[in-house]
This record gives C-alpha cells, sequence and structure tokens, in this order.
C-alpha cells in the first residue's frame, strides 16, 4: 500500500492490513461475527468451550470432537510446578496483568512443542494457553491474599473451574453461565490493537507464547482492555452522588472522558454491550444489586444525549461500560477484569497467530509487517549532522 498522509497518526484506523476468516465487525451496523456466526447467536445457544473451537477449527464442533476438545482443555489445565513457585516469590501489590504477562514466558519454557511449528503443535499449544491463562489469574489471586491454590475440578465447566478456584466456592449454575456467556462475547475481536500486536509478533516468525504475551500487554492499557477497571473505578466514585447526571455534563464539560463510552469501531451500540446490559439487571436482580445496574444506565442515558446535543451522535457504549458491573455483581476484584478480558481473548489471539503463521484457506499468508515513517527530527541543514566532540559542544 502506498503511505498518504492521509494514513498518519490515526491508530490505522481504516488501514487495511490482511485479510482473515475469524471475525468480522460492522461498525456501522453494530454487528460482530465469528467464523460466519452473529455473537448474539453464540451467546444464546453456545458455550465458551464451543466457541473457542470455532474460532481455532473454522467450523462448529460435532458432540464428539467437543467432547475431546473438552476433555483436552481439562488435561491441559495442570501448570508447570515451578510456575507457582514462581509467583510467590513476587511482590503481593504485583498488578495480575503484569503477573499474568510475566508468566505466559514461563509457560513456554515448560512445553516440549515449542519450536514445533506445525499446524498440529499450534493448536496443542493454543489449547494449553486456553486452558492456563485462567489457572495463573486465579492462582495469583489466592497466592496474593494468601493462599494456595486450588486444582482444577475437571466436572466444572471453563468458566465454572475459573469461579471455583479464584473464590474456592462452587459457583451457582446461573452465574457460572453469566461467566460463559461473557467468556463468549470478549472472544475475539477482528484486529483490535491486543490481536494486531499478537498478529505483528507472530509475523516475525516468533512462537506462539510470545505473540501471546505482546497480547496481554497491549489488552493492558487503559485504553483497551483496561478500560473495564477504569468503569468500575468510575461506578464507585459516583455511586453516591445525588446528581449523576450532573456529574455526567461536569466531565463532559471539562473535556474529560466516560469511560466506557465510544468505540475505535462502532458507530452505534457495540453488540456485546446489548448482551452485557441484559445480564447486568439479571444478575442484580438474583443477587439483591441492581443498583449498580441502575447507576450504569442513568450514566448511559445521560451520556449519550450530552453527547447527541453535542453533535457527537456515534458514541454509545462499549464491551467494557457493562461488562465492569457484571464482573462486579461476580465478586470478582476489579484489578482482575481485565484479567478475565484475558481468559476469553487468548482463544482469539491463539487463532490469529496461527492464522499468521498459516495463512487463509487459500493459503496466502501476510508479509511481516513493518510499517513506515516520516521523520521530522533534526538535521543540519539539509545534511544529517557532523559528529561534534565532547570539548566543542556547545
Amino acid at each position: 500500500m502506498t503511505e498518504t498522509t492521509n494514513t498518519k497518526n490515526i491508530g490505522l484506523r481504516g488501514v487495511k492490513v490482511a485479510d482473515t476468516r475469524i471475525s468480522d465487525v460492522k461498525g456501522t451496523e453494530g454487528i460482530l461475527i465469528y467464523r460466519g456466526y452473529r455473537i448474539e447467536s453464540l451467546a444464546e445457544n453456545s458455550t465458551f468451550e464451543e466457541t473457542a473451537y470455532l474460532l481455532l477449527h473454522d467450523a462448529l464442533p460435532m458432540a464428539e470432537q467437543l467432547r475431546e476438545f473438552k476433555r483436552d482443555l481439562a488435561e491441559a489445565r495442570e501448570l508447570p510446578a515451578f510456575l507457582f513457585k514462581a509467583l510467590k516469590k513476587l511482590p503481593a501489590a504485583s498488578t495480575p496483568m503484569d503477573v499474568l504477562q510475566a508468566s505466559i514466558p514461563l509457560l513456554a519454557m515448560a512445553d516440549h512443542e515449542l519450536l514445533d511449528e506445525s499446524r498440529k503443535a499450534n493448536r496443542a499449544k493454543a489449547i494449553r494457553l486456553i486452558a492456563r491463562v485462567p489457572m495463573i489469574v486465579a492462582g495469583w489471586d489466592r497466592i496474593r491474599n494468601g493462599h494456595d491454590p486450588l486444582p482444577a475440578d475437571e466436572r466444572l465447566s471453563h468458566a465454572g473451574n475459573f469461579l471455583w478456584q479464584m473464590k474456592g466456592v462452587y459457583p451457582d449454575n446461573d452465574l457460572a453461565r453469566a461467566l460463559d456467556v461473557a467468556l463468549i462475547l470478549h472472544a475475539d475481536h477482528s484486529f483490535n490493537a491486543s490481536t494486531f500486536a499478537c498478529r505483528e509478533v507472530a509475523s516475525t516468525q516468533a512462537h506462539m507464547y510470545a505473540a501471546a504475551a505482546a497480547g496481554v500487554g497491549a489488552l493492558s492499557g487503559s485504553l483497551h482492555g483496561g478500560a473495564n477497571a477504569e468503569v468500575m473505578k468510575m461506578l464507585e466514585a459516583v455511586k453516591d452522588d445525588p446528581d449523576v447526571a450532573g456529574w455526567v455534563r461536569q466531565q463532559l464539560d471539562g473535556h474529560k472522558k466516560i469511560m466506557g463510552m465510544g468505540h475505535a469501531v462502532y458507530k452505534t451500540t457495540d453488540p456485546r454491550a446489548r448482551f452485557l446490559k441484559q445480564m447486568c439487571f439479571a444478575l442484580g436482580k438474583k443477587l439483591g444489586q441492581e443498583h449498580w445496574c441502575r447507576l450504569s444506565s442513568q450514566i448511559e442515558e445521560t451520556a449519550v444525549s450530552e453527547f447527541t446535543r453535542r453533535g457527537k451522535t456515534t458514541i454509545r457504549p462499549n464491551v467494557d461500560f457493562f461488562s465492569a458491573p457484571v464482573y462486579h455483581l461476580m465478586g470478582i476484584p476489579g484489578d482482575l477484569m481485565t484479567p478475565i478480558f484475558a481468559i476469553s481473548r487468548i482463544s482469539g489471539w491463539t487463532s490469529h497467530i496461527i492464522e499468521e503463521k498459516f495463512g487463509d484457506a487459500h493459503g496466502e499468508k501476510p508479509a511481516l509487517y513493518r510499517p513506515s515513517s516520516d521523520y521530522n527530527g533534526n538535521y543540519c541543514g539539509r545534511d544529517a549532522c557532523a559528529y561534534v566532540d565532547m570539548e566543542n559542544r556547545s
């Protein structure tokens, strides 16, 4: 692609860098598709395990294939013995996302297929990562609170097992299913910042763990996966404010962000946000904590009204806006909300890494990513600056 000035400093928005068969985002219509299936259909009918299989294999599984995939995930949950020993040496104040990003290379060191770059081996590595990321997140939360990590329970679903390992209490079916749906909704989103980071690293022929660690780093930022934790901080800050609408207007008058509002691609309501809003009220009613959902809705309604009045008609809630109160209702600490995003998105990341390594169905593979830039730094006249010895510098 020939570089033109209108592609600079816009975060690559609108710049197509590769083909993909994995997911499609239609921003003006509010549509998200995984491998041909609408997100609404998957959230209503599928499970996270089935959705992860779909992302990795480009087709929904038959019954025996799904049983085998679940079995493989359950068997892959066991972590290398040295990993928790290493985590116990970390400062308890370490952020969960930093711990997760540091743990991915440790998993690589214990993977007997690390340097096997066949498609089969990469799929096996993907299964191990999908199985083990939640183990790390739950284990670290236990360790930092002075407890030993809990063993996995093969009888539980992917979502249910995580809740068990984090809390030490078996979740009821409604809670486990709510997290299961949330994981489906977060599993992939085309070439977002963290997925592009994974693909960019994979394009160098680095192994899957190196690429996945890059994704975790990108996801940790407050403008990406870290936004849900910022939403929860916002809700906590205004929960006792008698004039929430006034607070929203004051934020906007001061040109400050309303966390969880707006999206780089969607120009209407994020379809995942609609689902999460329904989940928020369902969980809130079940737990007697609907006030979080009502507070979120009040901020949403005021912000949308104000944005519309100010001519910003395309700013609507994104996936983070209602995922924050949903996770809070599940008893998940604010700083674990972004790691839970990673627990889901690892299925999308690994699918994209494999596609980056092997290409699409036609065998066409993206080239090594190497964008260019316009240098606007120092020159001395028309030529490069001459080196001046220390004693002669002025």
